[in-house]
């Protein structure tokens, strides 16, 4: 636990210093999400028909903008290394940078996310509540299955070309079933179906994946 806050407040601390990174993602994900406003007509129902895909594709881009920098600077400057010399287990530190990275890009995402809808046309009410309780349960997974594909790729050259390969198949899942369930209760039918199923994602992640992660990241220095 306390690799975990240790952790976790370092990469506040870094993200503070560093503005322009802080605000790449929400900004790009209003930006994504307003251009699709602007491209359609007024009050048009199609483009509140296609607002909860449009939400999640933005939120998942915007995510992947900083996966590529989630454990490579840690590895060029030492940092990592030192952390699995360390005699605490490595676990700490993985699940504080998921963390960190869910506070600094999923955190603010979720908190767009209800204005950026209503912009598209998506209506307020149970539809609204049901679409951020599914980027609730899903933008931690943005950052836990995608971090765990940040530390397999963390010490391949052009690293940031390979990474998208491999996060948005493993991510397709998340998508469909958070944009389904804002669907579904638009559609004013029961939308708890896809929710179960993202907080099962979400329970199995957090179980299996900081302890892959770690792994992975042990073998880059082998």
């Amino acid at each position: 636990m306390s690799a975990f806050l240790v952790t976790v407040a370092r990469e506040l601390r870094i993200a503070a210093r560093n503005k322009a990174s802080l605000l790449m993602p929400p900004l790009f994900f209003a930006i994504v999400v307003t251009l699709f406003a602007l491209g359609g007509k007024p009050g048009d129902p199609q483009l509140a028909a296609v607002a909860p895909s449009v939400l999640w594709v933005g939120a998942l881009l915007a995510a992947l903008l900083t996966l590529d920098r989630l454990f490579r600077g840690d590895l060029d400057d030492g940092w990592l290394e030192q952390v699995f010399i360390a005699p605490a287990s490595p676990v700490g530190m993985v699940l504080g940078k998921f963390a960190a990275h869910w506070l600094l890009t999923g955190l603010p995402l979720l908190l767009l996310a209800a204005p950026l809808a209503l912009q598209l046309g998506f209506p307020s009410g149970a539809p609204l509540g049901w679409l951020l309780l599914g980027l609730l349960m899903g933008t931690p997974l943005l950052s836990i299955v995608g971090g765990f594909a940040a530390a397999l790729t963390v010490s391949l050259p052009r690293a940031g070309l390979l990474l998208p390969v491999l996060v948005l198949p493993l991510l397709a899942p998340v998508v469909i079933f958070g944009s389904g369930a804002a669907r579904a209760a638009q559609a004013g039918l029961d939308a708890s179906g896809p929710i179960y199923f993202l907080a099962f994602l979400l329970v199995l992640s957090l179980t299996l994946l900081p302890w892959a992660a770690t792994a992975a990241l042990r073998s880059a220095f082998d």
